[in-house]
């Protein structure tokens, strides 16, 4: 038996004015998707336990079957593991965004423009990151570069008692200084944020793409503190051999955690331009060499939610479908294996907050050889029409590994 994950981070939504009062899911053309929802288990899943934020840390974990109230210690230490960094059991990590922020003369009357940085590229973000490093790193405070606008912090016997240290894609748009900690245990992490403004904006890197036309990486942004992560081996759990295939450090870091593959797929960026057939392939080739599980996470439609993009999200569901499902079938018929596909997103990321959100999600799951009466397409609604609930997320892996 060969198991498929088609994970659409943030693809469940709320009806959006834009799109006639409907959600993407609603409007976008998933043939595919369609096609094995006439015949699937239908229904809507709790990814986000009572009393956790609605991250895609704690949203994926459950979906890949780890109790995040059991094993969570952050964000940020699960991606630290993704590009390598040893954790000692004394250190604190923090997320760092590259971020744009206006250009108000005081720190805390600064907007934040873009949690992104206008995607700034890797080597971009890696020239800045060193300088960064040089700048204001020492024996407790140490910046290692990650992808795009994505790096980390480790600081020697630090603290996670930071107060409330807000997530630059939950206030876009938004003046940041109600949003900046004031806790005392904060203050030095703050003040590099604030210093890093004045030392970024004459940064060459960002000179240069100033006289291009594109966003500055003007400032540093700390968030998702934690500690060295404790999750034990997905193959212990269940029973299975798994890889990973996502762009991002935090699924990285997870599948390193929990002793997955986690293959490199080139041109894999988390937005809409991502090589959806790169993920696909990769996914293919780890279950020919040996895993029984392929976990392919998309970042694309939670990208477009964060950025209030209700045409380019639907374009990414579109893309899932007609540029995933295809390649990752035919190569289960190539394999000639009993199969199973789930497919779902980790959380909602409505179009009109811009932020994720807890409600529970549509999910699917499709048993060639154990086909069951399904719906006629999939989306919010229809799943929730079926009475069909799974009410503790880590439970949804369970279901999927079943035997029928």
């Amino acid at each position: 038996m060969k198991y498929v994950i088609v994970l659409c981070d943030g693809m469940a939504d709320y009806p959006v004015p834009a799109l006639g009062g409907k959600t993407p899911m609603e409007v976008a053309k998933k043939p595919h998707i369609d096609a094995l929802v006439k015949r699937a288990e239908v229904g809507l899943v709790r990814t986000v336990a009572e009393g956790l934020k609605p991250g895609s840390d704690v949203a994926n974990m459950s979906v890949m079957g780890f109790d995040p109230k059991l094993y969570y210690t952050g964000r940020s230490p699960l991606e630290a593991a993704s590009i390598g960094v040893e954790l000692r059991d004394t250190d604190v990590t923090l997320r760092t965004n590259l971020v744009t922020l206006s250009d108000a003369e005081n720190f805390e009357d600064k907007t934040m423009l873009d949690y992104c940085a206008g995607d700034i590229s890797t080597p971009e973000a890696a020239e800045i990151m060193r300088d960064v490093q040089a700048r204001f790193g020492n024996a407790e405070f140490t910046f290692y570069p990650g992808v795009s606008y994505r790096h980390c912090l480790v600081w020697a016997n630090g603290t996670t008692d930071l107060g409330a240290m807000t997530p630059p894609h939950d206030i876009s748009g938004r003046v940041i200084g109600e949003y900046l900690s004031d806790s005392p245990n904060a203050a030095p992490l703050i003040a590099m944020m604030r210093d890093s403004y004045s030392f970024l904006m004459q940064h060459p890197v960002n000179q240069k793409r100033i006289r291009e036309g594109k966003r500055p990486a003007n400032a540093i942004w700390m968030w998702g503190e934690g500690k060295k992560p404790m999750l034990p081996s997905f193959e212990s759990l269940y029973g299975k051999k798994g890889a990973v295939i996502s762009a991002v450090d935090l699924l990285k870091g997870i599948a390193k955690c929990a002793g997955m593959l986690a293959p490199e797929v080139e041109g894999a960026t988390g937005y809409i331009d991502t090589n959806f057939e790169g993920k696909a392939n990769a996914a293919v080739d780890a279950l020919k060499n040996g895993c029984d599980l392929a976990y392919i996470h998309l970042e694309a439609p939670d990208e477009c939610g964060h950025r209030n993009e209700p045409e380019n999200k639907v374009k990414s569901i579109e893309a899932i479908d007609s540029r995933v499902l295809p390649i990752v079938l035919d190569g289960l018929s190539e394999i000639g294996e009993d199969y199973k596909i789930m497919i779902l997103p980790d959380h909602p990321t409505p179009i009109v907050t811009g932020t994720h959100a807890s409600d529970p999600v549509p999910y699917l799951i499709y048993h060639r050889g154990g086909e069951k009466q399904g719906v006629e397409t999939i989306n919010e609604q229809t799943a929730k029409a079926t009475g069909v609930f799974v009410e503790h997320g880590p439970d949804i892996m369970k279901k999927f590994l079943e035997e029928a």
